[in-house]
């Protein structure tokens, strides 16, 4: 509390003089345990006092304005995923998104059209799962005496594919997968399913093939390209997508 009066009297005095940038956000929020309708909260953030990014302004409001908000964060460096959320209509990592691109208002979301746990948290499991099914693991003939060994033409074919850190962005974009998430896979599993059937080292390229060789966990993509919009990564599902449509034809 007395961190919380400090704040704001700052906020006040700083004001009043003019010499700081005052920037709100309004942030999505819901707790199941009060059976309430979900509602907003708007926080101010002295942008001098805070972080460069979103991530460090929701931190701040965390630890002076509002401990109950919850989020999802870990390394802050747009390397584990964790802080995807939906800022200003777009989805996006907190951690990469400087406070300073935005208006005077930004509003959170967390990631749309997924089951919300609590305020900015979704429920991932379904999107785990279905990444779990694709056994994402080398599944080789037989294996090495030492270790798998590859060209550096075969680890080239790699590249724009190994990058993915299932941070959910793409396919939380995707409105083929917002009305058959349990059905469809989605881009940011099927980018993760060519990234082994690219790989050299891996001798079930047919097995995985056939297993997309289904309506629904391949064909419901209707080559909208939201995904390759909103990839923090900047990688291209949606090429890739089509890649995987022409061999599993």
């Amino acid at each position: 509390m007395f961190f919380l009066k400090n704040y704001t009297l700052n906020l006040k005095i700083l004001n009043n003089n003019k010499l700081l940038l005052t920037k709100f956000l309004r942030i999505y929020r819901w707790n199941p345990y009060l059976y309430n309708k979900p509602w907003f909260s708007t926080y101010p953030i002295l942008v001098e006092y805070c972080g460069p990014m979103i991530l460090d302004a929701l931190i701040l409001i965390k630890n002076i304005q509002d401990p109950t908000l919850v989020f999802r964060r870990s390394c802050r460096e747009g390397i584990c995923g964790s802080c995807s959320m939906n800022i200003n209509g777009i989805n996006s990592l907190a951690c990469l998104k400087s406070i300073k691109i935005y208006g005077k208002f930004i509003t959170i979301y967390p990631l749309p059209h997924m089951y919300v746990i609590k305020d900015l948290v979704s429920d991932l499991s379904n999107f785990y799962f279905q990444y779990k099914i694709i056994q994402p693991w080398l599944k080789p003939k037989s294996k090495p005496n030492k270790e798998f060994l590859q060209l550096k033409s075969e680890r080239f074919t790699l590249n724009g594919l190994y990058e993915c850190i299932l941070c959910a962005c793409c396919s939380a974009s995707c409105p083929s997968y917002w009305w058959n998430h349990n059905k469809y896979l989605g881009p940011a599993i099927l980018l993760q399913t060519y990234r082994w059937i690219s790989d050299s080292r891996d001798d079930e390229t047919l097995g995985r093939i056939k297993f997309l060789k289904h309506k629904m966990r391949l064909f419901r993509c209707h080559t909208i390209m939201n995904c390759s919009k909103v990839c923090p990564k900047n990688l291209n599902p949606g090429k890739i997508i089509s890649q995987l449509k022409g061999s599993s034809v």
